[in-house]
């Protein structure tokens, strides 16, 4: 089976990639994320995974393009749903890129981070599934969570403080004083 894995940034990739690897399901890395801010942020992500790819030899295809204002548009109009409205856009993607080059599924390494809503990405994914008519390859990568944060601790990759978008930026950082 090949599948196409969505890739965040390098550390949440590597248990990922060794849960494929491991059930000898073949991928190609894709990098489409246009929800992190600022543009520093996301080339300083893109070339941690970058460099990723290339020690661990697996293919990589970058999205550079930086549709931030259309993405800010999107999310706006549902800011309650916010992280809902990021992941359909970015799984979209995914999915249209599965089957443009001929996978048998997608996938993403946001179903590593428990920080992130795993059961709303599986619904999100397997709903995109049916719309474009690829299948969503579903696993649960946070078993090997802990392990991957301490190997991208022990390669000194770039470890991002937050998710990505501008909110989780602003809930990371900003600490009103009361």
């Amino acid at each position: 089976m090949k599948v196409l894995l969505h890739m965040c940034c390098g550390p949440c990739s590597i248990a990922p990639i060794k849960y494929l690897r491991s059930h000898q399901i073949d991928f190609v890395g894709y990098f489409y994320n246009p929800n992190i801010h600022p543009y520093k942020e996301f080339k300083r992500r893109l070339e941690t995974l970058g460099e990723y790819a290339l020690q661990e030899n697996f293919d990589l295809i970058v999205d550079e393009e930086y549709p931030l204002g259309e993405f800010l548009r999107r999310i706006m109009s549902v800011e309650d749903a916010r992280c809902r409205e990021c992941y359909v856009i970015r799984l979209q993607m995914v999915a249209r890129k599965a089957k443009e080059l001929g996978c048998e599924a997608f996938t993403t390494t946001l179903l590593v981070s428990p920080y992130q809503n795993h059961a709303l990405i599986k619904e999100i994914g397997e709903q995109i599934a049916i719309d474009e008519g690829i299948p969503f390859y579903y696993a649960d990568y946070r078993p090997g969570w802990h392990e991957a944060v301490q190997e991208s601790r022990d390669r000194t990759m770039y470890r991002q403080p937050y998710c990505g978008c501008i909110f989780s930026e602003k809930e990371r950082y900003y600490k009103p004083k009361c």
